[in-house]
């Protein structure tokens, strides 16, 4: 009931923000009509339009995605017929005569059912299933909840639930605002006599949504515009309600370790793992076949740098008690897209020397049967087939090892091998664990899906290439583009050789995830630190002594590691060739 009301009062913030302008004139043009039987069904059918789309496209699926796309465009003629009847209702009577169940005749319809008492709740009605078309709302922290939880655990009655509680959280300040602007329209009209007037001014205002609409101005300028600081009424609300907003799904760090002598106390039994798409290292495993056995269950996916620094540890545990019945079991979720592909998984399996089974979960089929939310993630199970504890993140090896030693002992096992020195693991590259004492740069991804803090003139222009330029000043945490990109909802990729990308960090190490273009041909690049090239000291594992390297694969590049004092520093990296795809900077 806490998330229904905190999904409803987020969505009645979205009348702060501009994300809401485009479609106000789509909803004020019936400000003068009853409100039963012209305003609410149109907020009504705004809503239920949102909450469908919503629930069908927060699974991922790719068909959902375009079939919306359709439905925009289509909307858009609607809409613009729409706003040409307001203009001028006798000419788009005659020329656009064959849509005259739809477009330019909806306005007068609904002005015909009016005047003659009918009511007109069907026009209404289905112009704000067209208007919710092309609704779309910022992604704050409420709405992004809903939506991430929606993404990693599938759709769900309680998902669509709380995403109608935000439309109509929504659709409760729209009713607001139109009963106030249906007084003023009324006023006008009765004082003035600038009826008409209003009118053709709401029918250009409507031409002009589309227009923005149709460019994108809707979720690109209009949200980097806001006055209003949405985000933080909403993170605030989350942050009053305890329980209500779990951590997010994303590379996280350590987690406190329960007392070593507490006891292991029973989460649930190991669930199927029928949902693997395929196995590495071994045939498909079972429940059955692991009774008996202690399992470590270990959700990674490859290009995740919280999970390459976890992996040392996995790797020492399998190998120290295999023969004494430990089954370590990898279950590889995707981050992105490039990490389905079989080929790139197998491919980082044997660079990283992982010899145990590993499970291919591209549904997030085992992923949501554990109800995980994160990268890494260890679940203990014991011989019976109970988990006994998890630990989500980096850390705690020492724990967790004493946690697989209690349950080989439970199991039977006796003359276990010594206990791992944590201290003693060999750690190099990317493994090496993280200076959590310098570290003050967060995880940014470069899709637009995701993005936060980017700092280049005139904004991200989603899916369109664009010339972007770097900003002579960077903030701490700050990034940006130079050269011709063209940015998607997972990454930004090159469109011309000499394309740079520039970040404000603070972090002994960089990492940035990037994989060479769609022809696979390699992309060169080199380093520059502070607007210098990269110090031989300072690079990381992936670049040469003269600040150079190569993308030849989909994964994540170590980039800077400084070996001395850690100070905030200007990273730009420039690619000598075009087509290279950045997903995602992690720092250690």
């Amino acid at each position: 009931m806490l998330l229904l009301l905190l999904s409803y009062l987020g969505g009645a913030l979205t009348l702060l923000s501009p994300c809401i302008l485009p479609v106000l004139p789509f909803v004020f043009a019936r400000a003068d009509r009853p409100f039963l039987r012209s305003t609410l069904p149109l907020l009504l059918g705004m809503a239920l339009t949102f909450t469908v789309v919503a629930s069908l496209a927060a699974v991922g699926s790719q068909w959902v995605a375009q079939a919306n796309q359709i439905g925009r465009w289509v909307a858009l003629v609607l809409m613009a017929l729409f706003a040409l009847a307001l203009l001028w209702p006798r000419l788009a009577d005659h020329l656009l005569a064959p849509f005259q169940r739809v477009g330019a005749r909806l306005s007068a319809r609904a002005d015909a059912a009016d005047a003659a008492g009918r009511g007109g709740a069907g026009t209404s009605l289905l112009i704000g299933i067209a208007t919710g078309l092309l609704w779309a709302p910022c992604a704050g922290p409420i709405l992004g909840l809903v939506l991430t939880g929606a993404a990693l655990h599938g759709a769900s009655v309680g998902t669509s639930a709380l995403l109608l509680a935000y439309a109509l959280g929504a659709m409760t300040a729209l009713a607001l605002a139109v009963w106030v602007g249906g007084r003023v329209f009324r006023a006008l009209q009765a004082r003035l006599g600038l009826g008409d007037a209003v009118r053709k001014v709401l029918g250009v205002a409507a031409l002009l949504a589309v227009v923005a609409i149709g460019l994108g101005w809707d979720t690109g300028l209009l949200t980097r515009l806001s006055t209003v600081s949405t985000a933080r009424i909403e993170q605030g609300l989350l942050d009053a309600v305890p329980g209500a907003q779990p951590s997010p799904p994303s590379m996280m760090m350590s987690a406190s370790a329960a007392a070593a002598d507490a006891p292991l106390p029973m989460e649930g039994t190991l669930p199927a793992l029928t949902g693997a798409t395929g196995w590495l290292n071994s045939p498909p495993l079972d429940r059955e076949q692991l009774r008996g056995k202690v399992v470590l269950i270990d959700f990674w996916t490859y290009s995740c740098i919280n999970c390459l620094r976890a992996m040392p540890y996995v790797h020492e545990w399998e190998r120290r008690y295999r023969d004494h019945g430990l089954v370590v079991i990898g279950v590889h979720t995707p981050e992105f897209a490039f990490e389905r592909d079989p080929r790139n998984v197998m491919k980082a399996v044997q660079q990283l020397k992982v010899e145990y089974p590993v499970a291919l979960d591209n549904q997030y089929a085992i992923w949501r049967a554990f109800n995980n939310n994160y990268w890494p993630a260890h679940y203990f199970v014991d011989a019976q087939g109970n988990i006994r504890a998890h630990q989500f993140g980096e850390g705690n090896y020492a724990h967790s090892e004493q946690v697989i030693r209690r349950l080989l002992t439970e199991a039977g096992q006796i003359d276990l091998p010594a206990p791992a020195d944590p201290a003693a693991a060999d750690l190099q590259g990317v493994a090496a664990q993280a200076d959590m004492g310098n570290l003050r740069s967060p995880e940014t991804y470069l899709g637009h899906a995701r993005a936060e803090q980017f700092a280049s003139p005139g904004g991200q222009r989603d899916d369109t290439s664009f010339d972007y330029t770097l900003p002579a000043a960077l903030q701490l945490n700050q990034w940006g583009l130079a050269g011709r990109w063209t940015v998607s909802d997972e990454a930004a990729q090159l469109q011309q050789s000499g394309g740079r990308i520039g970040f404000q960090f603070h972090a002994r190490d960089l990492h940035l995830v990037l994989a060479p273009g769609a022809d696979g041909r390699p992309v060169r690049f080199r380093v520059l630190l502070d607007g210098k090239p990269l110090p031989a000291a300072d690079a990381g594992a992936d670049v040469r002594a003269d600040g150079s390297g190569v993308v030849d694969e989909h994964r994540l590049y170590q980039l800077v590691r400084q070996r001395g004092a850690v100070a905030p520093h200007r990273f730009e990296i420039e690619f000598l060739d075009a087509g290279v795809q950045a997903y995602a900077f992690t720092f250690g």
